[in-house]
């Protein structure tokens, strides 16, 4: 039974950063007479975590901008007990007690009657780096952070490889070349960001390159080659060897569960820790957030690890709620919304990519369509290119993944909160934006792309997959003579979009007949044309050309 708030409820968080210093702060805040105290393992309670990379490469300059919360602020703002250097060791759920020891080796106990797991989450570190060397790193945490940045300034380095082409990678290496080093990026996956379909993640792998980083996908790391624990040089499995003066590994996390577990708490499918709405365990006085437990996805319908910081923050502040006075808000559902800035370009998604529809059995359709972020007409617009993934009976929105120079967060956000309604793609079609020409257009990329969606969906026309074999079809080239000659389509008849309504007729009717441009915009309005004409089948190559060469046959 809860405490009144007259009484001293003890409310124990254990771990800091981003999920438990949510929690123990928002449970003070509808609290403020509970007892709260925070066991954090590290030297700091709460510290951004994402923006470590900017730090090593200098776009965050003091150091001190990433500390969010110290143990002074908790203690003169909140009145809560911080104890940086604690680890917990074990849960006595009998007798509501946790058990550590400090980091100088003494024993601790604790009582509570509430208990906040924040535990997080550790980098995965792969059989090859069992090696002694000075120059293998990882990037988690502060001291990750500046063990690289001291190491770099004693023995300054030309030369770096990232293991690892996630969200963290990408940043990495993007802060390296910012020092001027020569990066090497190696990727086991055959494409860089996971959660991207192959033909937007390639684009951001043409990002990399221009800017110099030398990208190996589908690649695995055999080992390392050392001289006086020194890694000098990294062996692929296919036989190359990378030279390199240091390495940096970021290939994934595993859920820090092992005090959960210990303790008797329910595990899910992925390895996390099995949550209700409230952010409650199998233990109704044990709640449990951030990486090491498992979220529901808002659009599979399923349970599964999302080591993300949103979810994390959210979550922190559910439990707080629920720990401090026994009720709160149900914890939403995610999309697992992402982004990450690559150089020039900005690349994100939300909700399910194809591979994710496949694997679940979800029938699917998609749309790829490019625009420009604001206004044409206004200076500095920059070409977004959008993908749009809906179901093909409900027109329920399923996903999305965006990449450009700018504007990716707004509609990935517009396209995530629809997500979260389970919108339809008329729904977005029908959206009231927010237009001027420095921040949009009157029909947003947004649109644009429900558009395409609903003109599928309705056969005005169809999309066909721009990676499909075009041999057997009529293929309707729309694009100017400079267009093919610097992109060719083999085998295609060409005829400009302007010069169509006057020569449709050089067209057989009765074929299959598919009209490619290079994003798709004039293609739909032959593959319209002709079928007012009566063309029996006629189609659009999805995305256009600009799509088709980066991964087309």
């Amino acid at each position: 039974m809860m405490k009144s708030t007259e009484e001293k409820l003890k409310i124990v968080v254990v771990g800091g950063v981003a999920g438990g210093a949510s929690a123990a702060a928002r449970a003070r805040r509808v609290n403020a007479n509970a007892e709260i105290t925070v066991l954090e393992k590290g030297p700091e309670v709460s510290f951004a975590n994402c923006g470590l990379p900017y730090h090593l490469g200098g776009e965050i300059e003091d150091r001190q901008k990433l500390l969010v919360a110290t143990s002074k602020m908790f203690w003169e703002r909140f009145r809560i007990r911080v104890r940086t250097g604690h680890e917990v060791q074990s849960i006595d759920r009998v007798a509501h007690t946790v058990t550590g020891r400090t980091v100088d080796g003494e024993e601790f106990k604790l009582p509570y009657d509430r208990l906040i797991l924040a535990t997080g989450s550790y980098p995965y570190r792969p059989e090859f780096c069992e090696v002694m060397a000075e120059n293998l790193f990882q990037l988690w945490t502060l001291d990750d952070m500046d063990r690289i940045i001291a190491y770099m300034k004693q023995r300054p380095c030309k030369k770096a490889t990232v293991i690892g082409a996630g969200f963290v990678g990408l940043e990495v290496v993007e802060q390296l070349v910012r020092l001027d080093v020569q990066v090497t990026l190696i990727e086991r996956m055959a494409q860089v960001l996971g959660p991207l379909d192959p033909e937007i993640a390639k684009m951001v792998e043409h990002e990399l390159t221009k800017h110099g980083v030398k990208v190996h996908v589908g690649a695995d790391v055999q080992s390392f080659l050392t001289n006086n624990q020194k890694i000098t040089a990294v062996k692929l499995a296919e036989g190359d060897s990378v030279m390199t003066d240091l390495v940096i590994v970021g290939v994934g996390v595993k859920p820090r569960i092992e005090l959960a577990e210990k303790a008797g708490l329910v595990l899910g499918k992925t390895g996390g820790v099995v949550i209700n709405e409230y952010c409650q365990t199998n233990d109704a006085d044990i709640y449990a957030v951030g990486d090491m437990v498992e979220y529901l996805h808002g659009t599979l319908g399923t349970t599964g690890r999302m080591p993300l910081a949103g979810p994390a923050n959210r979550s922190g502040r559910i439990a707080g709620t629920h720990a401090a006075i026994g009720r709160s808000q149900p914890l939403q559902p995610v999309q697992g919304t992402a982004i990450v800035r690559v150089f020039d370009l900005s690349a994100g998604s939300t909700g399910l990519n194809v591979r994710a529809c496949r694997a679940a059995g979800i029938d699917f359709n998609s749309t790829i369509i490019q625009a420009p972020h604001h206004a044409s007409y206004f200076p500095g617009a920059c070409n977004l290119t959008l993908k749009l993934i809906y179901h093909p009976t409900t027109r329920q929105i399923l996903g999305a993944q965006a990449i450009g120079g700018a504007g990716v967060d707004k509609r990935l956000d517009v396209i995530a909160t629809a997500l979260h309604f389970k919108g339809t793609i008329d729904d977005l079609a029908g959206l009231d934006l927010a237009y001027a020409p420095p921040f949009g257009s009157a029909k947003d990329p947004v649109h644009m792309a429900a558009f395409t969606a609903q003109n599928d969906l309705a056969n005005y026309p169809t999309l066909d997959a721009f990676d499909m074999q075009l041999d057997g079809f009529q293929v309707v080239d729309v694009r100017t003579a400079a267009e093919i000659e610097k992109l060719p389509l083999p085998n295609a008849i060409h005829i400009p979009i302007d010069e169509l309504t006057e020569r449709w007729q050089e067209l057989d009717a009765q074929r299959p007949t598919i009209a490619v441009c290079h994003s798709g915009k004039r293609a739909h309005v032959a593959a319209c044309w002709l079928k007012g004409k009566g063309f029996e089948s006629v189609t659009n190559l999805n995305g256009g050309m600009s799509i088709r060469r980066l991964s087309g046959p």
